[in-house]
């Protein structure tokens, strides 16, 4: 009897076995990336023996075999090395325009396993000879990819004059504890060490105490004490990576709990719907059952059978084919979170299909129980049309308006069957739902991405050329001053303070100033204000001081000339626009224990300068703890500090390529450039939010479609005799596919006009959750996105998601006989 059940309904057996399929593959991704997201940095780091502590020595002052030795210091469980290591800058030679990277710490190593630091290689392989590197992922640009070719450039290289060796990317790896950015096999590294120095010494240490930074410190004092005196030259802890990979993740926590959570339910309602469903159309065949002596309890048995076995092979293939799927999204999401692989765990791909077929059985047992318990009489009466009475006032109501006579009967097909039709409703309502909440997060990423930059305004970015500083002058990695920008493309963009609508005129540099062989600020604004296409710029420079109360220092960034107004978001406030007032990021004002309103005070040695902060800037650089302030406010504090690079607003209808040259030649003579400002790079983090987005959604709404599909199959079948009455009357099969969509387009329609708040409501809720999670506000204007169309159209989605689920039975009604449907009862 089972067999024959679920051979003889093969479409409610297709359509049960892909529910089950999408329930159980929905199900795994969005269990699996719950789990992924709740430690992914812990369990990266076991996983790949990850090194507590990255130790760096002197090779003049310890020998390879004395740092070897130091594996045996106290507190050391096991180590790695000693690893050869050079400071490197790479030029991409085989793209078009390959930029050279920052300064890159390259490790000579034999391979990429070891009982420390047991690197992940996700594309290409391991370096087997000289002329190949392997780029460690999070630091390799765009055209750094695998087979592209590198040469050494700048002092690094081999011959001293910026075209040192050549070598190969054959290989991209993962290092949770991101011990080095290149490796090559050991005896290449000598080769690319300039002028023939001796490179450093690198040893990896897992300690047995590392939870806290004073363990790991302990760890750091022993390994010292095992070398001579100075050899030790610098160590990086993990628990600095961990808390910068936390900061990734916990961005993540909330819309992946949401699409997970909102996933899990809708696939408990769809599995509900179709077995149920399924079990219901089945009650006169369990009348005739009772009626050849089968016992309640044997049908319910039997019922529960012919559930399960579709639903065990629809689990079977979900299981496989989420973690398909999982391979491209947990790529996305491990380059998100800065670890290696990211595998959907074994427990979850067999616990979730058990989960699934548990829920299919005991959702047929229920109904089936009920129709066994029913009188033999009266399971034998229920007919597969329902009753006249139901219904029929509407179809009559329906009947005296002006529309045709197919889409009459379809508009009131839903009230014959009420309970049918909300369940029906319940399932566009979460995918109108799951639609509207991916369309605003998508856009609300998109715009904190390019609004949290607010050092990348403008139409041109000039950046100016400094010359070398003196000895012991503080300066940024790679040779840049202090002052500079680190984010290329940067200049501010809300109204500056100070002399608000005045051009920058920062003073010439005086005879000896370091910063005279490179370009005069005066020269620059008068260049820029010289071109006629030029509509207004402003001059920015970035120094690091001090403030009262906390310890280290804050990024200090100052304006000088007039911003565009609407550069800037602010969360919460205004722009300064006056002496001695500031923004600042919700990070510092956290940091610092302060709000808007509240006055700081900036120390640079001995001198100080109080700022009253008087907005919240949005803003995700420099860690959100940058002070943005006129220059006029901070003169005395910083009183060198000089622009580093001016922003360009163009008049309307500028050609920006035919005026940057115009620019540049005017520029270059004074030492200085100019690039289009762009800001269209997206972060690993938000690719990886739009890919789960994307996926995601597809998925749920695919659900929401199976659970229509099969809501109206069922129906469609029940009303077989009515269809062939209608056909009979001359009911043609264009009318017949418009009765059965138009049944369900008004359930459509309602049901996104009901998931639609719903998911803005979500939205809502997440986007704000989100930002609070990483440290900062995401303001009100990037939350809400939705205009009146929008909601329009994401209302139409429900009526998308119900017509594309009824469109295959549709066309089964439309290509049914006539004599066959007639014959049916």
């Amino acid at each position: 009897m089972v067999r024959a059940g679920v051979g003889r309904r093969r479409v409610q057996t297709a359509v049960m076995v892909l529910t089950t399929l999408l329930t159980v593959a929905a199900s795994v991704l969005a269990t699996g990336l719950l789990v992924a997201s709740r430690a992914p940095f812990d369990d990266a780091f076991a996983r790949q023996h990850g090194a507590h502590l990255t130790g760096q020595f002197d090779a003049d002052k310890a020998t390879a075999a004395q740092v070897r030795a130091t594996a045996g210091a106290d507190g050391v469980t096991a180590a790695a090395g000693p690893y050869a290591i050079t400071l490197l800058r790479l030029h991409v030679t085989t793209a078009p325009a390959g930029a050279v990277s920052p300064p890159l710490t390259v490790a000579g190593r034999a391979s990429a396993g070891g009982p420390v630091d047991d690197l992940d290689v996700t594309q290409g392989r391991w370096a087997r000879a000289p002329g190949e590197i392997v780029i460690e992922s999070g630091v390799r640009s765009m055209d750094m990819t695998v087979g592209a070719r590198v040469r050494i450039a700048g002092e690094g290289s081999g011959d001293g004059n910026g075209d040192g060796p050549a070598l190969t990317v054959v290989g991209i790896a993962e290092s949770v504890g991101q011990s080095a950015d290149g490796w090559v096999v050991p005896a290449q590294l000598g080769d690319l060490t300039a002028g023939g120095a001796r490179p450093d010494r690198q040893m990896l240490y897992r300690l047995a105490d590392a939870g806290t930074r004073g363990e790991v410190a302990a760890g750091r004092r022993a390994v010292a004490a095992a070398v001579p005196a100075g050899a030790l030259t610098g160590t990086q802890s993990y628990l600095d990576i961990k808390q910068a990979a936390h900061q990734n993740t916990a961005a993540f926590i909330p819309f992946v709990t949401a699409f997970a959570l909102l996933g899990l339910a809708m696939s408990v309602l769809i599995v509900s719907i179709v077995v149920s469903g399924a079990v219901g159309a089945a009650t006169r065949r369990i009348g005739v059952l009772k009626s050849l002596g089968f016992t309640p309890p044997q049908i319910g048995r039997a019922y529960v059978a012919q559930a399960a076995i579709p639903a065990v092979v629809g689990a079977v293939l979900g299981a496989g084919v989420g973690n398909l799927l999982s391979v491209p999204l947990m790529k996305e999401v491990a380059s998100a979170y800065g670890t290696g692989r990211i595998p959907i765990p074994p427990w979850v791909s067999l616990a979730v299909p058990a989960a699934v077929v548990a829920l299919v059985a005991a959702t047929a047992l229920g109904p089936a129980l009920r129709a066994a318990r029913l009188r033999t009489t009266a399971a034998l009466s229920v007919g597969r049309t329902p009753r006249a009475a139901r219904g029929r006032r509407v179809r009559h109501a329906l009947g005296r308006l002006p529309l045709p006579r197919a889409v009459g009967l379809g508009l009131a097909g839903p009230f014959a069957r009420p309970a049918r039709s909300a369940t029906m409703a319940a399932a566009v309502t979460f995918g109108a739902l799951a639609v509207t909440f991916a369309v605003g997060l998508g856009t609300s990423l998109i715009a904190v991405q390019k609004e949290g930059t607010p050092d990348a305004a403008g139409d041109v970015t000039v950046h100016r050329m400094h010359g070398p500083e003196p000895a012991g002058a503080p300066g940024e990695a790679g040779g840049e001053p202090r002052g500079a920008r680190a984010e290329a493309g940067g200049g501010a963009g809300a109204e500056a303070g100070g002399d608000p609508g005045a051009a920058p005129e920062p003073p010439a540099p005086a005879p000896g100033d370091p910063s005279a062989s490179g370009a005069s600020p005066a020269e620059l604004a008068a260049a820029i204000a010289a071109r006629p296409e030029t509509a207004h710029y402003f001059a920015t420079a970035e120094t690091d001081v001090g403030v009262t109360g906390r310890k280290g220092a804050v990024p200090l960034v100052t304006y000088r000339g007039k911003a565009p107004a609407d550069g800037h978001r602010l969360a919460a406030g205004r722009w300064f626009a006056a002496r001695g007032e500031a923004v600042a990021a919700a990070r510092f004002l956290q940091a610092t224990n302060t709000a808007v309103g509240d006055t700081v005070t900036l120390r640079d040695g001995s001198r100080t300068a109080e700022l009253r902060i008087v907005g919240e800037v949005f803003d995700l650089g420099d860690e959100g703890m940058a002070v943005r302030t006129a220059h006029a406010s901070v003169a005395k504090l910083v009183p060198d500090l000089e622009p580093a690079q001016y922003t360009v607003d163009l008049a309307p209808g500028t050609d920006r390529h035919r005026y940057l040259k115009a620019l540049n030649d005017d520029l270059r003579p004074l030492g200085a450039e100019g690039t289009i400002s762009e800001n269209d790079e997206e972060s690993p983090v938000i690719l990886a939010m739009q890919a789960l987005i994307a996926m995601l959604t597809a998925m749920l709404v695919a659900v929401a479609c199976l659970g229509v599909l099969n809501t109206v199959v069922l129906d469609t079948r029940e009303r077989v005799h009515d269809l062939g009455v209608f056909k009979a009357l001359g009911m043609s099969p264009r009318q017949t596919v418009a009765m059965v969509l138009t049944s369900v387009a008004g359930i459509g329609l309602a049901a996104g006009a009901a998931g639609v708040p719903l998911g803005v409501a979500l939205h809502h809720y997440v986007v704000p959750e989100m930002g609070r999670s990483v440290g900062t506000n995401i303001p009100d204007a990037l939350v809400d996105i939705y205009t009146p169309a929008h909601l329009t159209l994401l209302a139409l989605a429900g009526v998308a998601i119900a017509t594309a689920g009824a469109l295959l039975p549709a066309t089964w009604a439309a290509a049914t006989r006539t004599a066959t449907a007639l014959r049916s009862e």
